[in-house]
């Protein structure tokens, strides 16, 4: 009894700080992703955020559940590190299921501030595409958002 006592201490005590991390982890994506879009071109950044080789794309049961997206000030997805079939598409009237515009949240906040986190709900592909909370750090560079999410 007493070692599964310290056995399910020791697995608290190492997850705390994990989820505590989630967040950190999301928003020093972005700034490597924004690293990497100032020493190189925009074609290949966004080929780095949506090729499915790239360093910023979503490799699902790899530990990497994170990934980049790029949208320009006006709601087109300029790369996307799990939806390739997005890019190109204006979704500025996207709304959550609650009806938050975040895709408009998120661009207002950069435009005033340069960057910082926007919560809402959307489709989570580690979850088979369940709708879950998200809380996305988003990065103004260059005329286009830069962003990360972790789910909640």
């Amino acid at each position: 009894m007493r070692k599964t006592w310290v056995v399910m201490t020791m697995a608290a005590l190492i997850a705390l700080p994990l989820a505590a991390q989630t967040r950190d982890q999301a928003k020093a994506l972005v700034k490597q992703a924004t690293e990497f879009a100032k020493k190189n071109t925009k074609d290949k950044f966004l080929e780095e955020v949506s090729g499915t080789k790239g360093q910023f794309h979503f490799n699902k049961g790899q530990n990497n559940d994170l990934y980049i997206f790029v949208y320009d000030l006006e709601g087109k997805v300029l790369g996307h590190g799990v939806r390739r079939e997005l890019v190109g598409i204006n979704r500025w009237t996207s709304k959550d299921p609650d009806g938050k515009p975040w895709i408009q949240d998120w661009t207002r906040l950069v435009k005033e501030k340069g960057s910082g986190w926007i919560e809402y709900k959307e489709l989570n592909p580690a979850q088979n595409n369940k709708i879950m909370k998200k809380a996305s750090f988003v990065e103004l560079f260059n005329g286009m958002v830069i962003g990360a999410g972790i789910y909640e």
